[in-house]
């Protein structure tokens, strides 16, 4: 199945939470949009593996993705190394995504600018011909994104860009709210952790309100760039 998008994030919700309306946006204008998550998130204080498998696929649905799939790298340990590498390789070159987006360059959760490594050289290595891979037992052609863009997760990273997505903000924070087992849940037992204490719900709302205003919209998600991008003409900007 070939993507237009293909969104890459180290656990289940990174997708959701950093640029979930990005994705219900691009789906309504008809592109074909998925996601791939590197681990289970299975050393999550919260929750269990399996019931974090269940919400992502919840989420998955509200947002109507083409597909989602888990690589089953280990949380908190993956590296970027051959045998990941080879891992994320097979996806790129399984969806063929003309743009892909991964986690932020740095961020407070180490897995993040680690996943952010792995993803891009993961990227120029999946465009060499010489590197082989199979898929279902079939040799995979070479494919390299057009270009990748990282979204901006917990610490704050002055975006390149901003994409309005004041339309498909509550369609965002009902694909996030599918990770019940996450978030703040008042009637839990479980331990607090930094993204289940109410305050972070709060500050997923004030900085898509701060990105939104530098752009004249309401809502806004911010990416970063490793490299300039180009345009065809000035009217293309805004």
């Amino acid at each position: 199945m070939k993507l237009d998008v293909l969104v890459i994030g180290a656990h289940p919700d990174d997708a959701e939470i950093s640029c979930g309306g990005t994705i219900a946006k691009h789906i309504s204008l008809g592109y074909k949009v998925g996601i791939v998550d590197l681990t289970r998130g299975e050393l999550g204080t919260r929750g269990t593996a399996e019931i974090r498998d269940k919400e992502a696929a919840d989420a998955a649905a509200i947002l109507k993705v083409e597909v989602r799939e888990n690589l089953g790298l280990r949380d908190g340990f993956f590296k970027n190394a051959e045998e990941e590498q080879i891992k994320v390789i097979r996806a790129i070159r399984k969806y063929k995504p003309e743009i892909l987006l991964a986690n932020a360059v740095y961020d407070r959760h180490p897995d993040h600018g680690r996943a952010a490594s792995l993803i891009y050289d993961s990227c120029f290595l999946s465009g060499l011909p010489k590197v082989d891979t199979t898929e279902g037992g079939k040799p995979q052609q070479a494919w390299r994104p057009k270009a990748i863009y990282h979204f901006i997760q917990s610490e704050y990273i002055k975006p390149d860009f901003v994409v309005d997505v004041s339309a498909f903000w509550d369609k965002k924070m009902e694909a996030l709210k599918a990770f019940k087992s996450q978030f703040y849940d008042p009637s839990s037992n479980e331990p607090e952790t930094f993204i289940s204490n109410p305050g972070f719900m709060k500050l997923i709302e004030t900085r898509g309100h701060e990105l939104g205003y530098t752009i004249g919209a309401k809502y806004g998600e911010g990416f970063t760039v490793r490299k300039l991008m180009g345009v065809d003409n000035l009217f293309q900007l805004k």
